[in-house]
């Protein structure tokens, strides 16, 4: 698992630890990390020696990072060029040690260039950036290096131009191909448009976790927690005790969403699904192993429900949503469900002690609070999940995954190839079947998100996929993640 923590936090654990060290050390200790990064590049591609490097630098310890940085680079033989953003602000000792290693400081960007390294402004900035910052950055894509390709960039820290907060990108911004951080992740290295704009991201050690001692602002697990925690079946499971999952999805009129959501929830750890709903004909057709009834009354004991993808909004919707609700069961709502919330008649209805979840798109996220989710996705999902005392799935690019508690965790496997109709449908069903196996609704959230998103993944290798692409994908993924 990986976490993220504020800047807030972050710059109180770095003065804790400065308080115990020389001064500099903590600017030598990520200027060296940097430099090693930008030595490993270069060696991928020609080498460090007669290497022409680009410092963009700004004002403050970013600025000086880059700079510490760069002496080290030229140390070894690279041509290292530093454009001053604000020269009357700059980093006198790390300028001077760019010079005394050879480095040698221009007013614009070279024809040619090996690597670019983004030091502008760090953590503590905010805003977009501003001339001539802003003129550099976008003639960043079309510099090359000396075999004439694209030249790579690193951001030290963070890209600058991103809020690092919230992940938002409020204006120009660098795009990263690599973003060496110091100590920890940042949000705005998992979360956001701003995450795209990292590119892969390296953390360096620089001892901050002797003082980091906040709790996480963002979590993110990797594929050895979503293997732990993914339910198996022992010795003396059955069907039942593997779990049972209730679907009230689809209809006559969208059987389609009934028939996808089956699939998800058949790809999950239960052993039985139970589809409750008016497509029943054509999803035991299709899923010939499901238990089909016309109404929730009638499906038989579950141990939790997916209520919503296809369902409509009539009057026998209305029904079945109660009924749903009405269970002591883990619920999750999708698509019609949220839609028919939204009006205030089901209000009574939520005021359950059993787990709920609900999996909105930005629209319906807007419709649900009132608002949309902003710059900020992490703090709206959290003021939804605390006003519903539901966990909230907001769905994107980066899933946000937020409880009632202000926990966040965010996704890292998404994919465009998910933004298909019906993709939501195999994500209900399947995030529905982990409840039925027994696991936290906040978990069972967060590894359905991860593993739908390496599915779209693995659909759209071939091209563009379909929902049905991404239903099938999800048993090969599980393959290889268990």
């Amino acid at each position: 698992m990986r976490q993220a923590w504020r800047v807030a936090d972050v710059r109180s654990a770095e003065k804790a630890l400065m308080g115990t060290l020389p001064d500099g050390t903590l600017m030598q200790r990520a200027a060296a990390g940097l430099a090693r990064r930008c030595a490993l590049m270069l060696q991928e591609s020609g080498g460090v020696y007669g290497a022409t490097v680009v410092l963009l630098v700004g004002s403050g310890d970013n600025g000086g990072d880059a700079l510490y940085a760069g002496a080290r680079l030229a140390a070894r033989g690279a041509a290292v060029q530093a454009v001053l953003l604000r020269p009357d602000h700059v980093h006198l000792a790390g300028l001077a040690a760019l010079r005394r290693a050879g480095g040698r400081t221009v007013t614009d960007l070279p024809a040619r260039a090996d690597l670019v390294v983004d030091g502008i402004v760090g953590i503590g900035a905010s805003g977009g950036l501003r001339p001539p910052a802003a003129g550099l950055v976008t003639a960043l894509p079309g510099l090359r290096t000396r075999d004439g390709v694209r030249t790579p960039v690193v951001a030290v820290d963070v890209p600058s131009g991103v809020a690092v907060d919230t992940g938002d990108v409020p204006g120009d911004a660098v795009h990263a191909d690599v973003t060496v951080t110091f100590g920890c992740l940042k949000p705005a290295h998992v979360v956001g448009p701003a995450a795209a704009l990292a590119g892969h991201v390296e953390l360096v050690d620089i001892g901050l976790g002797a003082t980091l001692h906040a709790a996480a602002a963002v979590r993110v697990a990797d594929a050895s927690d979503i293997a732990s925690w993914w339910p198996r079946p022992g010795a003396a499971s059955d069907k039942y005790s593997r779990g049972v999952v209730g679907l009230a999805t689809g209809s006559a009129t969208y059987p389609g969403a009934a028939v996808l959501s089956v699939a998800g929830a058949l790809a999950g750890p239960t052993g039985m699904v139970r589809y409750a709903g008016t497509a029943d004909r054509e999803v035991v057709r299709r899923h010939p192993s499901v238990v089909a009834a016309k109404r929730v009354a009638d499906a038989g004991r579950v141990q939790a429900w997916v209520c919503g993808s296809g369902l409509g909004t009539d009057d026998d919707a209305r029904t079945e949503l109660r009924s749903v609700l009405a269970t002591s069961l883990p619920v999750l709502l999708d698509a019609d469900a949220l839609t028919m919330l939204v009006d205030g008649q089901h209000a009574s209805d939520l005021r359950r002690d059993a787990p709920l979840v609900i999996t909105p798109h930005d629209r319906e996220f807007a419709r649900l609070a009132g608002e949309a989710p902003g710059a900020d996705r992490a703090s709206a999902a959290c003021r939804l999940a605390a006003w519903l005392n539901a966990v909230v799935l907001l769905k994107g690019d980066r899933t946000i995954v937020a409880t009632p508690s202000g926990e966040v965790w965010a996704n890292p496997t998404g994919s465009p190839d998910l933004a298909t109709a019906g993709s939501g449908d195999v994500l209900a069903g399947l995030l529905g079947s982990l409840l039925a196996a027994g696991l936290p609704p906040e978990r069972a959230a967060v590894v359905a998100a991860y593993v739908h998103g390496l599915a779209g993944r693995r659909a759209g290798q071939g091209g563009p996929a379909t929902s049905a692409d991404v239903a099938a994908a999800v048993r090969p993924v599980l393959a290889d993640l268990l």
